[in-house]
């Protein structure tokens, strides 16, 4: 594959120089930033990852701040889940949607205060569609990208890394909750969340400046953790069903399709802008479907496009996101089918790059 040509359009983070001293194989290209693959192997990172401790660049992950009277105004309008019960302190997963309920973004929403909150969002440029939104309504409210840089702590002795370095009170924070803690002179925000289903944080560092400070103070502090540089690590997401905006949904699907309906309170999340539409898709329901699918094999190639699948030789759907999984032994996979052929224990076939190969809808995901 042609090599990438770096640029200031393509923007490196805060932890950059780290990344590269780590020793870091591949980059993808998020939110115009630089995002890690790979760094030693995609099966060796996985194994370390379910094993240890990992620090991950995630800057890619940009805030939009929405900050002002009408910044929860705002929010619930780009969103079907109700906010209303929602507390400074807590974080919660979102779908965005537009108006015709289509997904724009399924990013994380952080509560600063009442008039302050950030948009932790996917791959796509949704600062411009909340700018507009705050605009054509005339909303009270700044919309702006803030410097703040997720970097996330990930695996099973990440409570035992962060509280080395701000103290046993990180131990205390609650899933997808987040709390204020001090390193040098500055407050950061640690949330309890993350990118895989490994357990861990992830820190919203504000201000570039201490960027390396804190993951060099990572670092030493987790060496006989056999802390590593690490990314989001594609067996490992797939196994545990944490879907890729872009990816496994784009803009065609509603949450329903994406198995998202849980976090649409469409009747009660008064003021979104998707609520008409949606609430025709809650009624009628999705005619498609994202399931966990495994498929028959050796390991498949790497799925950089969506594979047909068929059954009596018609396509009844696709699959987006595919690897080789060691620990279930199998090819484990995320794929979009129709209604009439989602049920757990449907037999269907994968048209993959090397060969049709026979797959399995699953009831649910590895992990």
């Amino acid at each position: 594959m042609a090599q990438i040509s770096l640029s200031r359009r393509l923007r490196r983070t805060p932890f950059s120089d780290g990344v590269e001293a780590a020793g870091v194989k591949g980059y993808t290209v998020y939110n115009r930033m630089l995002l890690p693959t790979v760094f030693e192997s995609v099966e060796a990172d996985y194994r370390h990852l379910k094993t240890h401790v990992q620090v991950w660049d995630v800057s890619c992950e940009r805030q939009v701040e929405l900050r002002g009277p009408d910044a929860a105004r705002l929010m619930q309008m780009l969103t079907p889940r109700d906010l209303r019960r929602m507390l400074p302190g807590q974080c919660f997963y979102v779908p965005i949607v537009d108006e015709t309920g289509g997904m724009l973004n399924d990013p994380v929403a952080v509560k600063l205060s009442e008039d302050r909150w950030w948009i932790s969002i996917a791959d796509s440029d949704l600062l411009l569609w909340v700018k507009g939104i705050a605009n054509g309504y005339r909303l009270d409210v700044l919309v702006d990208e803030p410097d703040v840089s997720p970097l996330a702590i990930q695996g099973p002795k990440a409570d035992d890394l962060l509280a080395r370095v701000f103290g046993d009170r990180v131990r205390d924070i609650r899933f997808f909750k987040f709390d204020k803690f001090e390193f040098e002179g500055r407050e950061l925000a640690i949330a309890r969340s993350g990118y895989s289903k490994q357990g861990g944080f992830e820190i919203y560092v504000e201000g570039s400046d201490i960027g390396m400070p804190l993951w060099s103070a990572l670092f030493a502090a987790g060496e006989d953790l056999h802390v590593r540089a690490g990314c989001p690590n594609l067996i490992e997401r797939i196994e545990g069903g944490l879907l890729s905006y872009g990816n496994d949904m784009t803009d065609d699907n509603t949450p329903h399709e994406c198995g998202l309906g849980k976090f649409c309170n469409t009747h009660t999340a008064i003021g979104c802008i998707g609520r008409d539409a949606l609430l025709r898709v809650a009624k009628e329901g999705p005619v498609q479907q994202i399931r966990p699918i495994a498929i028959d094999g050796e390991a498949v190639p790497s799925c950089d496009r969506p594979w047909p699948v068929v059954a009596a030789g018609k396509r009844i759907g696709q699959i987006t996101s595919a690897a080789w999984s060691p620990d279930f032994d199998t090819n484990v996979s995320i794929g979009m089918v129709k209604l009439s052929h989602w049920e757990p224990g449907t037999r269907i076939e994968v048209e993959a790059p090397d060969g049709m190969r026979g797959a399995t809808v699953r009831d649910k995901f590895w992990i």
